[in-house]
């Protein structure tokens, strides 16, 4: 028997790092799929595993996962009512944003910040390709930043194409292992390229007709980095949906709500229509952003089917 770190999963093949530093192929057993697992994959990446190899057909194939710290997930493009694992055993959870080429909304942020806040991971916020903004797109994330900052999030602003901020981002990584997550074409792979040149992951350019890019990462994969720090980077995401969350509990997970909903009158308080409600006084002081509040309520009264609106505006 012998453990390792699952660095790379393509569903079928899983590539383990073991404890030696020799990377090889494995498969899951195949009663490994049953054990109550209601995902749609067993294993991620980030996942430690205890594989073995078959005496018979010098084959490597993993038993067992071990215990989870943590894991962030998506809804399952493909099966709406399940549930697809991005990364385990993650210590910060990092998502790219771009204001244009192609457009991040607030709302997907605010997803996304709801997701890390269940799974208790922290998250950062990048915003990249600023060497493409405007004034009135750099005014756009000034605001962004501002909110959430105010917030608790760190923020920062930089452009991988033309290197500008990279050394903040390399001091962010550094030593730690990192989800980077995003809409496919907001430069996940150039910034890891510039992050880690040696890497030469693919890119490709932004669609004009349709504002948006191709998909270059397949698969979930870990690179490590010469700063001690791990990137785990994920297929770039259209939609993401909130999961094994009840509606009573999604204000948990918007800080500043959940500070103010103390001065709530009821302590079950929804914070859409119930008298003396302490958080919907506070957006309409301008203490709570607008656009928080709003993704709030979009994710409160939303049905399953509609949890992969990238443009709710």
């Amino acid at each position: 028997m012998r453990q390792g770190l699952v660095i790379k999963s393509t569903g079928s093949w899983y590539q383990v790092k073991s404890d030696d530093g020799e990377i090889v192929e494995c498969k899951i057993r195949g009663k490994f799929r049953t054990q109550g697992i209601k995902t749609t994959n067993p294993l991620a990446v980030g996942d430690i595993v205890d594989f073995k190899t078959d005496e018979k057909t010098g084959s490597h194939v993993i038993f067992k996962i071990h215990p989870r710290k943590n894991y962030i997930i998506r809804k399952s493009i493909n099966l709406s009512k399940q549930s697809h694992i991005l990364a385990a055993n993650i210590d910060q959870a990092v998502l790219i944003v771009t204001l244009v080429m192609p457009k991040t909304y607030p709302e997907f942020i605010d997803r996304f910040l709801v997701s890390a806040e269940a799974y208790s991971i922290p998250a950062k916020i990048i915003f990249n390709k600023i060497d493409l903004y405007n004034n009135a797109v750099l005014k756009e994330m000034n605001e962004l930043i501002s909110t959430y900052e105010s917030i608790g999030y760190e923020c920062f602003a930089i452009s991988a194409k033309q290197k500008q901020g990279i050394d903040k981002i390399d001091k962010l990584l550094s030593g730690k292992i990192s989800v980077f997550a995003g809409h496919s074409g907001i430069g996940k792979s150039t910034l890891i390229n510039t992050i880690q040149p040696g890497l030469s992951l693919k890119t490709m350019e932004i669609s004009d007709h349709h504002d948006s890019g191709m998909h270059t990462t397949t698969f979930p994969e870990m690179h490590a980095l010469d700063n001690k720090g791990y990137i785990i980077d994920t297929p770039g995401i259209k939609g993401l949906g909130v999961v094994d969350i009840e509606k009573e509990e999604i204000s948990h997970y918007f800080p500043e709500m959940f500070k103010k909903s103390e001065k709530c009158q009821f302590y079950n308080c929804t914070h859409s229509h119930e008298p003396n409600c302490a958080v919907r006084k506070a957006v309409q002081e301008g203490e709570i952003s607008e656009k928080r509040y709003k993704s709030y309520v979009n994710l409160l009264v939303e049905d399953d089917d509609e949890k992969y609106r990238t443009n709710p505006y």
